[in-house]
């Protein structure tokens, strides 16, 4: 289709001929203010309304006159750039008064206007609604004074709202960002960045007062971004003793050789029996007890100042557009609605719904509950965290990764023991930060895990689910955990507890998962396996001839059996996935017989546990014991769980935090995405993912969509890339055998890749 048809489609669809469009920005000012103006001047001009500035504010709409005037494509030129608002934003007392609304009626009335942008904060869009829900009355009483004809109530009989919100402090529940938040944070990190050279060339503390009266986001994420000792927020006040808990934190710091503390306050911050903390009774506080060096900083209104960041102008320019485009589509009985971001989407939301949330947050900190008052926020949900299957090298890692991440994106992390059987029986606590200190190299699974499924215990589950209100499942396991997934996706239809986020992190010695080339566990058990056999082997130098076969784990997975064969030199391999006859095992005997006679003294043949019902390794071994006799004799070994234990190695515990920590940033997002009028409802097929390694990328993959891909008799994926490694194992053997290389590598240009993920080295 023609650009030109495009176009003429979308004026047919949305057209707003013959409609006015006012903007005004009202209470403070916020970086991205001018985006969004620009944003609905231009695509009201596009769309074909005329769009006036409402300058001041309300005032400006109460004084009329040359405060409301029509605006051009060219007026909102370089304003993108630029910060506050260049239209106005003013107090206005009279507004608040029924006959300031009065006057403001009839200032809009005289030139059209019955669709009205505000950009604002709380305040700003209640008085907004008000004065929509008064409009037929206000008309009604401008015909009584004769200072409109009756015919302009049925021209102009629906005022028309629609909200975005402007304020630094992102304090509006319903949205992810309000405009200027993002910008405020780039000036707080300025001056903390700058602030620190200073403090570690004098070893000083710093006290850093930002804004935030009522909501404390500003103070706890730059907090997170600069990695600050101490941070006090309004919603969430320390415990009683908090002052002697902090100077150990900050002596703790010192004594380990750092030069400077940073504690960041917000300007709302208070004690748990309502009493404000300020920056100057924290740094009184330093020195009193520690001696420190203190210096404060009030960083005051150079918060709402500058350019707004990148990300405020992209998110006011799509609130803008979306603004339009929602007041185009309103009816007469459509509700004021705010523009909001959720995820990476914009949304529109019941206004008053959103301001009635806004309004019980500061209700409930104002009793002190200030535990509902961070629930009210919208930013904490419930995770729980559980491992499934056998025991895999890494899982502590993963775990570790997981509750860290979780509780630096603001979420309750809740560990459950021995799996689902653990699940079903209430085995369920919340976990701390630093219960898992320590955790990275520690092999086994220190939450306990079994192969329990759920299916028959799917009710206890929901009940165990609803009890701790957990909105989110991180299952870290095997081939059981994928089974799992499954089983609680069908139970979506009858348990709506399981209509949450799930995601898998595949980890099993086995490496038998579908939908991952690799999993947790693996690698440790390669490493156990080749060292294994090198023992294994030394033990045979200086003997006669002799063949080791070794059975190895893995179910009816090869994968084991196949690279650990790679590793250690082995003659043979035996696997499920390639069948193998008596022929095969005759030839085989044959060649290592040829083998020994010649060059060399040991032999090894690695059997996959599971890889013919009767060719065993009982079998095997008494097969290569007599056809051998005379030139070499045999051993036989079952390495058995060994494969599964011991500390991880440091790839397990690498891949395990950097698996887990990008699930938690999935769960985090499609939490968001999923939050709806106050609760977490996720029943889409892209909402029970597996999170697993294909080729160069992590691939989040709906488990639904990968059964087609997997062997459940037998367990395995139905394709598995290892098996191409094959044809090498055998030509490193003395086998003559064909090789494929249609899989081999490329010449590639080097490229500096910059990470795509928010920085998770909180994990670390």
């Amino acid at each position: 289709m023609a650009q030109s048809d495009t176009k003429k489609i979308f004026f047919e669809n949305l057209s707003g001929a013959g409609k006015a469009i006012a903007v005004l920005t009202s209470g403070g000012d916020a970086q991205g203010m001018n985006a969004a103006v620009r944003a609905v001047v231009r695509m009201g001009l596009y769309v074909g309304a005329k769009v006036y500035f409402i300058r001041e504010g309300y005032q400006g709409m109460v004084d009329g006159g040359e405060n409301i005037t029509e605006a051009t494509w060219e007026s909102v030129s370089s304003m993108l750039q630029v910060g506050g608002t260049v239209i106005g934003s003013a107090r206005c007392k009279d507004f608040r008064t029924h006959e300031g609304r009065l006057k403001a009626a009839l200032n809009l009335v005289k030139l059209g206007i019955t669709n009205l942008c505000v950009i604002g904060g709380d305040g700003s869009l209640t008085g907004a609604n008000l004065f929509r829900e008064e409009w037929s009355g206000l008309l009604a009483e401008l015909v009584e004074q004769g200072s409109i004809e009756h015919q302009s109530v049925q021209t102009y009989s629906a005022l028309h709202i629609v909200g975005m919100v402007g304020s630094i402090d992102n304090d509006f529940c319903g949205t992810d960002m309000t405009i200027g938040t993002d910008s405020a944070l780039h000036r707080i990190i300025e001056v903390v960045d700058a602030i620190m050279t200073t403090a570690q060339s004098h070893q000083r503390t710093f006290v850093l007062e930002v804004m935030g009266r009522h909501c404390g986001y500003l103070a706890l994420v730059s907090a997170l971004a600069c990695g600050a000792d101490w941070v006090l927020i309004p919603e969430m006040p320390p415990e009683d003793g908090w002052e002697e808990k902090m100077c150990q934190k900050l002596s703790a710091t010192r004594s380990r050789g750092t030069r400077l503390n940073i504690i960041i306050v917000a300007e709302g911050a208070l004690d748990r029996h309502g009493k404000p903390i300020t920056s100057s009774i924290v740094k009184d506080l330093v020195v009193k007890c520690l001696g420190f060096d203190t210096r404060v900083t009030i960083l005051g209104h150079v918060q709402r100042g500058g350019t707004p960041s990148a990300f405020d102008r992209i998110l006011a320019s799509r609130m803008g557009v979306e603004a339009v485009l929602a007041l185009l589509e309103t009816t007469a009985n459509t509700p004021a609605c705010v523009v909001s971001l959720c995820g990476n989407q914009s949304v529109r939301l019941p206004l008053m719904e959103c301001v009635q949330m806004t309004q019980e947050v500061q209700k409930a900190m104002d009793e002190k509950k200030f535990e509902e008052a961070v629930k009210l926020r919208g930013s904490n949900f419930n995770v729980a965290v559980l491992n499934v299957g056998a025991p895999a090298a890494g899982m502590n890692a993963a775990v570790r990764s997981a509750v860290r991440v979780g509780i630096s994106e603001g979420h309750k992390m809740f560990a459950v023991n021995d799996g689902f059987e653990g699940f079903y029986k209430g085995q369920i606590k919340e976990i701390k930060w630093s219960d898992v200190g320590g955790w990275t190299g520690q092999g086994g699974s220190l939450l306990g895990t079994k192969r329990t499924l759920p299916a028959k215990h799917v009710g206890k589950i929901a009940e165990q689910m609803r009890t701790h209100n957990i909105n989110a499942l991180l299952v870290i396991g095997g081939f059981e955990a994928f089974l799992s997934l499954l089983e609680l996706l069908t139970a979506r239809g009858k348990y709506e507890e399981f209509c949450v986020p799930m995601v898998m992190v595949p980890a099993t010695v086995s490496n038998n998962i579908p939908g991952s080339d690799l999993s947790i566990g693996a690698d440790t058990a390669l490493n156990a396996i080749t060292t294994t056999c090198d023992r294994i082997k030394q033990s045979a130098s200086g003997t006669k001839r002799r063949v080791f076969i070794i059975e190895t784990m893995g179910g009816y997975c090869g994968y084991l059996a196949t690279v650990a064969g790679l590793a250690a030199g082995a003659d043979a391999a035996y696997i499920y996935e390639e069948p193998f006859d008596i022929r095969d095992l005759q030839a085989n005997v044959e060649h290592l017989t040829e083998k020994m006679k010649t060059s060399i003294q040991r032999g090894l043949v690695l059997r996959n546990e599971n890889s013919n019902d009767n060719y065993t390794t009982d079998f095997i071994y008494q097969l290569y014991s007599e056809e051998g006799k005379g030139v070499f004799d045999c051993r036989k070994n079952v390495l058995g769980h060994m494969q599964q234990g011991g500390a991880p190695s440091p790839f397990d515990r690498n891949f395990g935090t950097k698996i887990s920590a990008k699930a938690m940033q999935w769960v985090t997002k499609k939490l968001v995405e999923t939050f709806r009028q106050g609760r977490v409802f996720a029943n889409t097929e892209d909402s029970c993912c597996l999170l697993g390694m294909r080729r160069r990328a992590l691939i989040f993959q709906p488990v639904v969509q990968l059964k087609g891909e997997t062997d459940f008799v037998h367990r395995i994926p139905k394709e598995q890339w290892w098996l191409k490694l094959r044809p090498l194992m055998k030509i490193l053997a003395k086998y003559k055998t064909s090789y494929d290389v249609s899989d081999s590598g490329q010449l590639e240009h080097v490229v500096h890749n910059q990470p795509k993920d928010s920085d998770a080295s909180v994990a670390m």
